[in-house]
């Protein structure tokens, strides 16, 4: 299986469904392989896919990739997925989508946690224990979301008003 002719096959039907392609990784296993396609998308409230999107585009890309010469004779497993919480923020687009969330950043020889607040092109700007700092994209190392047992409902209803 090539890459580039797997994304050319994968790339347009996770556009149809307002989806982009985050990583294609191919795994050989003795006489098949596992496709693994990771997901990404703005969903309807700029916070990343559904389910549902992802699993429309999972069938969609099962009956293409079927059909196609791009995966080769070998059967495959096909595995579709969201990028989830545990991947490194890496893009603009990264930090937009989880807007509100709690993140650790590591800059220079320091960590910084705090909420998203604002994203433009080029920096993020965190709600750092009540005050606010904004951090050039390219300065970060590594920035990953942080997960939060506590939160409540209602904190999630107030960001979308």
């Amino acid at each position: 299986m090539q890459d580039q002719q797997l994304a050319a096959v994968i790339e347009p039907i996770l556009a149809s469904h307002g989806l982009e392609l985050d990583s294609l990784e191919v795994t050989p296993l003795g006489k098949r392989s596992v496709l693994r396609i990771t997901v990404d998308g703005d969903g309807p409230k700029g916070r990343g896919p559904l389910l549902d999107d992802i699993a429309a585009a999972s069938s969609a890309l099962s009956a293409a990739l079927d059909e196609s010469t791009a995966v080769g004779n070998n059967p495959y497993t096909l595995e579709v997925s969201s990028r989830g919480v545990s991947k490194p923020l890496t893009e603009a687009k990264h930090f937009r989508r989880n807007a509100t969330r709690l993140v650790k950043l590591w800059i220079a020889e320091r960590e910084v946690t705090g909420r998203i607040v604002d994203v433009s092109d080029d920096e993020v700007t965190l709600d750092v224990k009540g005050a606010t700092r904004t951090f050039a994209l390219s300065d970060i190392k590594k920035a990953v979301v942080q997960v939060e047992m506590n939160r409540s409902v209602s904190d999630d209803e107030d960001e979308e008003n």
